[in-house]
């Protein structure tokens, strides 16, 4: 029987020495990191997940804006505003909570962020420096999922980790990272034959499929360590499901991540981590994480 990871303490840890990092600007440079978050329209995912956000950052003392437009905004006010803030030397994140409406462009709005304010790691410019190993901002929940297998002393040299899903925001980053950890790396999507004899082979299976409890313990190999990175609504009730049949996989496996309390606050974590990250980078201070 494996154990469900207390990923609650790692972050806790890990928010800890953010808010060190944020009281040393603070103290010694007059600086507050600030990130700005637009929000449009009125789903209750994205607003749940705003509220999280701006409860983490008070908490860790990172200023946080939130700039909410109902769902008849036009294009051009949010690209102002996104400009605005460009421009703006005390806003040192922005980010657009996604999905947007479907009469406005994500791909130009999201490409309108400076690089370098950039905190979600969406931009090709971030994208580019993560496939040719150069330093950028990494996408949050990628580099949440590597923090949690870090931070819980597990080796990823050498394990073959298994990746269900190949999305630009998770599938795909996390693979380019797991290979930076000299990891042997598959990539599996709704096309792949066989499935379940792939994931059985899988050290470490990071599952991002959004489909509620898909795996279950005949996809697991006896032993692997299991990331579910899924949070579906059970249908007719509030409850979140993961991807993973927690209870059935513990059967089998030797460390599953829950839902919620996972991969979720790790993910909000490293975004508050690129935002401090951004503040010392632009305003020229070497910034370091240890483990």
């Amino acid at each position: 029987m494996g154990i469900l990871l207390d990923v609650k303490a790692l972050v806790h840890k890990r928010r800890l020495e953010l808010r060190q990092k944020v009281l040393f600007l603070q103290e010694n440079y007059q600086i507050t990191p600030k990130i700005v978050v637009i929000i449009v329209g009125e789903n209750p995912g994205s607003q749940s997940y705003v509220k999280g956000k701006q409860t983490a950052a008070r908490a860790i003392g990172v200023e946080s804006e939130v700039i909410a437009y109902p769902e008849t905004v036009s294009q051009v006010e949010i690209l102002q505003v996104i400009q605005k803030h460009n421009a703006d030397p005390k806003t040192h994140g922005i980010i657009v909570q996604l999905p947007l409406p479907a009469n406005l462009d994500e791909s130009l709005i999201t490409s309108t962020i400076l690089a370098d304010k950039d905190v979600d790691g969406f931009c090709a410019e971030h994208q580019g420096r993560l496939v040719s190993g150069q330093k950028g901002f990494i996408s949050c929940t990628p580099k949440g999922i590597i923090e949690i297998l870090k931070m819980s002393g597990q080796t990823i040299a050498g394990k073959h980790v298994v990746v269900i899903g190949r999305s630009n925001i998770v599938g795909k980053p996390v693979a380019l990272l797991a290979v930076a950890e000299h990891a042997t790396v598959t990539i599996c999507h709704s096309q792949t034959q066989n499935l379940c004899a792939i994931t059985q082979m899988a050290d470490i299976l990071i599952v991002a499929i959004g489909k509620a409890e898909f795996i279950t313990k005949e996809y697991v190999k006896s032993g692997a360590i299991v990331i579910d990175v899924g949070v579906n609504r059970a249908s007719g009730t509030t409850k979140l499901l993961g991807d993973v049949k927690t209870t059935d996989v513990l059967e089998v496996a030797s460390i599953v991540t829950p839902v919620p309390g996972g991969v979720g606050p790790m993910t909000i974590t490293m975004l508050l981590e690129n935002t401090i990250e951004a503040a010392y980078f632009q305003n020229h201070i070497a910034f370091d994480i240890s483990y």
